[in-house]
This record gives structure tokens, C-alpha cells and sequence, in this order.
């Protein structure tokens, strides 16, 4: 009898990249269990043994529509007409067009998508910065790149909620931690056991505000100002800590000027907030300590998310609650490894070709212009850039998916998409269709076959993190360094070719004449790399330590070195937004479509639509292909109080349709009690693998996507970030006929 052999990885399924166990017969996956060996196994253990996707994570690895093999396009786009072609004759003929395009249209005509922390993404980086394209564009401006390079730019390095038995109060802003965080939710939740306060402000009353001392809930939209009158009420009762106000902030005073125009009666008005709510919470937050703070997506799919962040990163210094165990802390980069940054390659594009990134003259914090101004003091202090390109450096999706439909500022002519699925993750899917439909090449690495991969020139099988070697340190953000060799094979001869991205990457770099700067051959070449600094490779670097490594942590860093910003102190006044041209200072802007701004909008459309709520089983747009999964939740559900359905006719788990000034949708209703009577909630990334891949179904791209109803106007995005409004648009509900 063959005995089962157990191989140690990090789960890429989620943000949270628990420690896991891959256990394996006879060459084939079995499952995929905690790591209960792991030093923090206390956190991943239950969250992995009630992650749905980990449980199933043989049944997605093995299932039967996985993509296997390169595909050329053997129809016209959209016809699901393909043929199977070997990798490289795929990478030779995309390599031969890209270099068309580049000799006729320059290479910023080339474009990469990019999905969320499923990838290595340092190496597409580098490609395209060798190429010459500053286009790549990805989730990163609606997700970690907004709190990445605020951080930076207010304290010097990402600021981590590290909550431990020590930590004393909580702040949840968002709500929904448990499915974006799970660890840190755990985490949360034991020293909630321990008696630690946990304060939630959430417009639904989802099950972390269900289990909150005090819940706030705003009105979709108003975080800023709800923060901005926290920051208000903490100053004005002198509950601030003014020691290290007075030592390490810079522009205490012109933020306390500002906050003084949020005063709790008009920030009640605002956010819909009781005023007694607010105090209790700003109370509890400033006096019970150590605190620390968490912020979800929720925050970072506002049109006002930069000004949020802002005042949250704010509301944390002005409390001293920064680089404190049990509050939030500033734990820097291992040091003693090469991160990942250093191999993104921005160096090695010229300073004309960054000039060119799209968007950037219009939203340059989180682009080129925005990255080159927070980089330098960050590397005064730190030795390296935190976070590196991965999530501060972006090109605006928005405007690029413009650019390949009119030519404007210049044509765009090619994307490379990488485990990303932009027809169901980006905002106002018909612009998204119209501009990959219009492009002279298209490719596609991916697992599946999505809706976005139907419209493609070539798709291209991904290797899972079950079969790659990986190096995680938290995106190079925390003292920390893991290492694993690949659980499985990437290539069964006759079975499989599913290629890593490296291998991606790297492939093409070398067809286009990239060769001398990737001198590794392999993914464990550039681990060997990478460890070099440790006296380890890869190999020697699991056997020997285990795969691990982690320096104790170091409070108060920043009393020995100042903090790595352009005054060398917490920039409340941020000196890189006032050289950008922004408001220096955290300020609350209406939602530009809301009931407020667009009264006549309103008229018509009289809920505010949130959406983007995490569900598991699903991450975003994956999973929908595992059959377990989809028995679990078979349907996209939106969710709005029984008094306002009852008012529209609609009776729980009728369809109903979604409808914006931009388009329509249908989902299942799912009663919510807790819900504003104003606000209703649709689940994003919806589409269904088993309707026909050809058009006009692409899959069910156009059923319960929220996506056709949301809104990317440049106008009504973040002006700071460019981050697209995902949480405080108009709508109307009504009942659809029922679907079978």
C-alpha cells in the first residue's frame, strides 16, 4: 500500500496565504490541510479547516474543464473555436506580433492585466518594464494600492494591524475582514475572547458587526467624514496623544483645522451616524490601548477612499497606537533576503517610456509620478521600497480601456492578461468588451476557460500555487521570509502543461530579445537568488530552517531612524499629495453619483447600490467551476430590508432585476433585516462555466454580472488614485420573471 506523503505551502487562494498542507498519493493531490507545524499555526489552523476552498481544493485541481494545454483561436473571437498548439509555437507567434505592433505603434502600445496576488506579479513587471510599456493595470487600484501607498507616504512603510493578546480595542472599518482577512479575523477574534473591545462600522451589519461592542452604520460612502469627526471629537476632548503628537507629527495643527469643519451634529447628518454612536466609538478607540485599526475593501471601493485612508492612517497616529505591539506596527522587510521588489525592473525604463503611462498626467498618486516621489524616503529608511510596484505604480484601467477603442492619448493595440478575468472584475463591462474586442492581439494565461479567455487570440494553461515553488513574505511588507518547493509537478508529459508565470514571463522576455536580464532559467533559480543573502538556496533553505525565518520584531523603530517619509515624520500634512497637487489633508467629497450629488438621478434610481461584499466559497470571479462550491451557493444574491422589498412587490428568493444608468442585472433576493431600507448589496464577479462559452453567452457574462451596472467614468473616480466608485451608485430594483 502507497503511503501519503504531506508537502508544506502557502495557499494563494485568498490574501490571507495560510499555511497549508498538501497531502499526496500516488502523484495526485488528496487534500490540502492546516499546516499544524507552522508557527502561527494557532490562526491558520481553524481558518484553513473552515475555508470551503481549501477543503475542495482537489476536486478544483482535477476538475474536468481545467485548462491544460495552449490554445490558439481557430474562429472568429467569440466563436469558442479553438486549437491546441504547443507552448512554443504560443509564445513564438505572440512574441512575432508584439513585435509588429511595437515597431509600428512604439511599446506603451502593449498592455498587461493582472488579477489579485495569485501570481508572482514582479515578473511581469519586469518584462514590461524592459519592454518599455509603463500599461499595466489591475485590481491593486481598488485594492491594497490605495492603504500600500498612503502608508508610504504618511508613515513611511505599510502599516500592519499586528493584534495579539495585548491588543485592547479594535476598529473594523468596512466590515468585512472574516472573508478578506481570514487570519487577521482570527486573529481578531481571539483577543476578543480576551476581552478586547471591537468597534465596526459597516452598512449592512454583516457577522462582524453583529459581533461588535458598537457598530456605526454609515451611509455607503461617508467614511471620511465619519472619520474626520471621529479625529474632531478626540481632539477637542484632548484624548489624543500629545506626546507623540508633538514629537513625531507633522501638521498636527492644519489637521486639527480641518477636522474642526466636521463637527459630530453635520457628520451625524452625513452618514446617517447617531451623534452618541460616533463619540462612543471615537472614545473607545482613543482611550482603550492598545488599539488597532483594520480597513477592508469597503474603504478602497469609494470615490472618496484616498481621503478615508488618509484620515484612518490619521486617527491612528494622532492615538499613538503606530508601532506598538497589539496596536499596528511598522515591521519593515526581512534583512537578510533580496525581495521581490528589487527584481520589478522600473530602473530599466527610460524615463520618456514612463511618461507615457496612461492616466498618470490625471491620477498620479498611485502611478509613476506618484511612486518615484514616495520611493526615495522610503529607501532612506528602509533600504527598499515598500510594496514595491505591485501595488503603487498602476496606469488607469479606466482610461486604458478607453485608449483601445478611440487611440487616445496614443493606439493600444495588444494586452497580455494573467489570471485575470477583466470582463467580470472591471467596472462597466460593455466599455470593457468593446476595448478587448477591439485589440490586434489578445492572449490569456489562465486556469479556466472565462468569459474574458472566450475573447482571446491564445489561452494559456497557469500552473496553481500546488505546483510552483514559492517564496512568501507578506508582498515584502513584514519581517518575515517562507519557502516551498512546488507540492507538484507543473508538467505531467501527456496529461498536462500548465506553465508558471515566471515560465510565462520568462518565455517571452527571451523571444523579445530579453534574455541578458533574466539570467535565472527557472523559478528556483531565482529563489536561490533571493535566499543568497541567508546563505541558503531554496533546497538548503527548507531542509535547514524549515522553511522559515523571522527576525523578533522591533517596536518604536522610528525613535532610532525617523520615519521613512519626506519630513521624516507621520505626514498628517502629506507633503507628497501637496507636490502632486492634491489636498494635502484628509476631506470628505459627496459620492458623484449618489442621492445627495444627483438628486434627479435619484429619481429614478433611488437606492444606493453597494456591491463587492466577499462570499466564500468564491474569491472574486473563481471557483464557480467547483461543483461542491456551486450546490453551497448555486446563485448571484443581492440582498435589501424585507420593508423595502415588501414596498416593491418582491418576496425573498424572487430574481430580480438591478438596474443603473448603466445597465441591468439579475440576481436572487436574500432578505437582510440588518440592511438600511436605502441600501441594497449585489454580489460581484458572477458568471456561469457551465452556459455556452460562444457568444452571445460567453459564459453568462451578462446575467448576474454587477459589473454591467457599475461605473468607471473617469470623472467619478477617485481624482487622487483614479480607484473606480464600486459602493455608492444609484439604482432600482423590480422583479424578474422566474429563472429556471
Amino acid at each position: 500500500m502507497s503511503e501519503i506523503i504531506e508537502k508544506n505551502t502557502a495557499c494563494m487562494w485568498c490574501h490571507g496565504h495560510c499555511a497549508v498542507t498538501a497531502k499526496i498519493k500516488d502523484g495526485r493531490l488528496i487534500e490540502v490541510d492546516a499546516n499544524v507545524n507552522h508557527p502561527h499555526a494557532k490562526l491558520f489552523v481553524p481558518v484553513v479547516r473552515s475555508c470551503m476552498r481549501a477543503r475542495a481544493a482537489a476536486e478544483y485541481f482535477y476538475q474536468p474543464d481545467r485548462l491544460h494545454f495552449p490554445l490558439k483561436r481557430a474562429g472568429e473571437r467569440g466563436e469558442n473555436k479553438w486549437q491546441r498548439i504547443s507552448w512554443d509555437q504560443a509564445l513564438d507567434e505572440i512574441a512575432g506580433k508584439l513585435k509588429e505592433l511595437i515597431a509600428r505603434y512604439g511599446p506603451e502600445t502593449v498592455v498587461n492585466t493582472s488579477g489579485t496576488g495569485r501570481t508572482h506579479d514582479e515578473f511581469r513587471l519586469r518584462f514590461m518594464n524592459i519592454l518599455g510599456s509603463p500599461n499595466y493595470i489591475g485590481q491593486g487600484t481598488i485594492c491594497h494600492g490605495p492603504r500600500y501607498m498612503l502608508s508610504n507616504a504618511v508613515f513611511g512603510w505599510y502599516v500592519y494591524p499586528l493584534i495579539t493578546s495585548r491588543t485592547r480595542c479594535i476598529l473594523v472599518l468596512g466590515g468585512g475582514i472574516p472573508m478578506e482577512y481570514p487570519a487577521v479575523w482570527q486573529a481578531a477574534l481571539n483577543a476578543v475572547q480576551n476581552g478586547a473591545k471591537l468597534i465596526v462600522s459597516d452598512p449592512r451589519g454583516i457577522v462582524s458587526a453583529m459581533r461588535a461592542d458598537v457598530w456605526l452604520q454609515p451611509r455607503p460612502g461617508t467614511d471620511a467624514a465619519l472619520i474626520l469627526g471621529m479625529i474632531n471629537y478626540i481632539i477637542q476632548e484632548k484624548l489624543y496623544d500629545k506626546e507623540f503628537v508633538e514629537k513625531w507629527c507633522h501638521g498636527f495643527k492644519d489637521l486639527a483645522e480641518r477636522a474642526s469643519q466636521y463637527p459630530l451634529e453635520k457628520v451625524s447628518q452625513i452618514t446617517w451616524v447617531p451623534v452618541e454612536k460616533i463619540k462612543e466609538a471615537a472614545r473607545m478607540y482613543a482611550t482603550i490601548k492598545p488599539a488597532a485599526a483594520i480597513h477592508g475593501m469597503g474603504i478602497e471601493h469609494l470615490p472618496n477612499c484616498m481621503e478615508a485612508i488618509h484620515a484612518r492612517l490619521a486617527l491612528t497616529a494622532i492615538t499613538g497606537n503606530i508601532d506598538v505591539i497589539g496596536g499596528e506596527v511598522l515591521q519593515g522587510p526581512h534583512p537578510r533576503q533580496i525581495p521581490h521588489m528589487q527584481l520589478e525592473g522600473l530602473e530599466l525604463m527610460s524615463h520618456e517610456q514612463r511618461r507615457k503611462q496612461i492616466g498618470a498626467d490625471r491620477f498620479k498618486f498611485l502611478a509613476i509620478p506618484g511612486f518615484e516621489l514616495v520611493e526615495p524616503a522610503v529607501k532612506k529608511v528602509w533600504g527598499q521600497m515598500c510594496a514595491g510596484q505591485i501595488h503603487g505604480c498602476y496606469a488607469h484601467g479606466p482610461s486604458v480601456y478607453r485608449a483601445m477603442i478611440t487611440g487616445k492619448p496614443y493606439p493600444v493595440k495588444a494586452c497580455l492578461t494573467t489570471s485575470s478575468n477583466p470582463l467580470v472584475t472591471q467596472p462597466n463591462t460593455k466599455l470593457v468588451y468593446k476595448a478587448l474586442k477591439s485589440l490586434d492581439l489578445y492572449a490569456v494565461l489562465e486556469y479556466f476557460m472565462t468569459p474574458s479567455a472566450q475573447i482571446a487570440d491564445y489561452v494559456l494553461p497557469a500552473a496553481t500555487y500546488l505546483e510552483r515553488p514559492n517564496i512568501w513574505d507578506g508582498f515584502g511588507l513584514a519581517k518575515f521570509i517562507s519557502a516551498y518547493e512546488a507540492p507538484l509537478p507543473n508538467i505531467v508529459p501527456g496529461q498536462y502543461e500548465h506553465y508558471s508565470d515566471f515560465d510565462f514571463w520568462r518565455g517571452l522576455a527571451v523571444r523579445m530579445g530579453q534574455e541578458k536580464f533574466w539570467p535565472w532559467k527557472t523559478l528556483e533559480e531565482v529563489y536561490d537568488y533571493r535566499l543568497k543573502p541567508l546563505g541558503y538556496t531554496l533546497k538548503e533553505f527548507i531542509q535547514e530552517k524549515g522553511g522559515w525565518d523571522s527576525p523578533p520584531p522591533e517596536p518604536r523603530k522610528f525613535e532610532k531612524t525617523g520615519f521613512g517619509t519626506i519630513s521624516g515624520k507621520v505626514e498628517l500634512y502629506s507633503n507628497v499629495l501637496d507636490k502632486l497637487g492634491y489636498d494635502p489633508l484628509p476631506r470628505y467629497q459627496e459620492p458623484p453619483e449618489g442621492p445627495v450629488a444627483a438628486p434627479e438621478v435619484a429619481k429614478e434610481y433611488p437606492l444606493i447600490l453597494i456591491t463587492g461584499g466577499r462570499i466564500n466559497p468564491y474569491y472574486h470571479s473563481e471557483h464557480r467551476q467547483v461543483d461542491s462550491h456551486r450546490k453551497k451557493r448555486p446563485w448571484a444574491i443581492m440582498q435589501m430590508n424585507p420593508k423595502t422589498a415588501a414596498d416593491l412587490g418582491i418576496s425573498e428568493g424572487d430574481w430580480v432585476w438591478i438596474e443603473t444608468p448603466r445597465g441591468r442585472c439579475r440576481q436572487k433576493c436574500e432578505f437582510m433585516s440588518s440592511i438600511d431600507p436605502r441600501v441594497v448589496h449585489a454580489e460581484h464577479g458572477w458568471w456561469h462555466p457551465e452556459q455556452p462559452g460562444e457568444e452571445p453567452w460567453l459564459h453568462g457574462l451578462w446575467e448576474s454580472n454587477i459589473n454591467v451596472c457599475t461605473d468607471d467614468d473617469p470623472d467619478h473616480c477617485n481624482q487622487i488614485s483614479g480607484g473606480w466608485p464600486l459602493r455608492t451608485g444609484l439604482c432600482k430594483v423590480y422583479k424578474a420573471k422566474e429563472y429556471k
